[in-house]
């Protein structure tokens, strides 16, 4: 199981998930305010974070800011949980980096099965693994980073795993709903259209090496099957 870190205002909704999570069989570290949460999180070192947006001190986004930027903890899945369930807010949420996005009220269950996911899916990614070399590309799963001609590009937690997931799956077409489920987790309650920014901007940060990113028009999208200098 997993040691998990709850960041939420609520004391009785929190004393609810914390037995949830013991009775799955999870470690559960809680904090009431996004400062301490913050404390908790780079002394601790979780393996998943839930985070609620609002927060009494500060706003969830902060921290979710603050987590993806420090290097300490900008590996740590977070998971946001939260009575803004508006498309913009959603959509804001995975730009910082978030892993998934559940709105208020939920189910206990879901909750739980997302967060299997969300933990299954980052001890396989964190596996070790050579780097990637493809073209002018180099991607370093294990760590997290992603270099175009040996200069290091930044990118977010989605982005990242949108690349890795394309990069995998080359010269296989991928349609927009598939990447919703495959990247951003299951059931992701967004709309395609979010797929399309992920990529420009994805792209657009990959510079020169953004056109082994392939539009299929009116299908989704595919990683190339060879760099295309290679096949000049």
């Amino acid at each position: 199981m997993a040691h998990i870190l709850l960041i939420e205002d609520e004391a009785d909704l929190q004393k609810i998930l914390e037995f949830n999570l013991r009775q799955a069989g999870h470690e559960v570290s809680s904090s009431l305010r996004g400062r301490q949460g913050l404390q908790l999180a780079r002394e601790r070192l979780p393996e998943l974070i839930v985070l609620d947006l609002m927060l009494p001190d500060m706003a969830g986004t902060e921290v979710c800011k603050l987590l993806k930027k420090d290097a300490v903890t900008q590996a740590i899945p977070i998971l946001i949980l939260t009575a803004k369930g508006e498309e913009i807010d959603r959509i804001l949420g995975f730009e910082l980096g978030a892993d998934d996005y559940l709105t208020k009220p939920f189910s206990v269950r879901e909750l739980l099965l997302r967060i299997d996911v969300i933990l299954r899916r980052a001890r396989g990614e964190s596996a070790a693994q050579q780097p990637i070399r493809f073209g002018r590309l180099r991607l370093e799963r294990e760590a997290h980073r992603v270099f175009v001609d040996e200069e290091e590009v930044e990118l977010t937690a989605i982005e990242f795993r949108l690349l890795t997931t394309l990069y995998e799956r080359k010269n296989r077409v991928q349609s927009r709903t598939s990447l919703l489920d495959n990247v951003w987790g299951i059931d992701a309650d967004i709309t395609t259209r979010t797929v399309d920014t992920h990529v420009k901007r994805l792209r657009e940060k990959m510079g020169p090496a953004g056109e082994y990113i392939e539009t299929i028009r009116g299908v989704g999208y595919r990683f190339a099957e060879v760099p295309k200098e290679d096949a000049l």
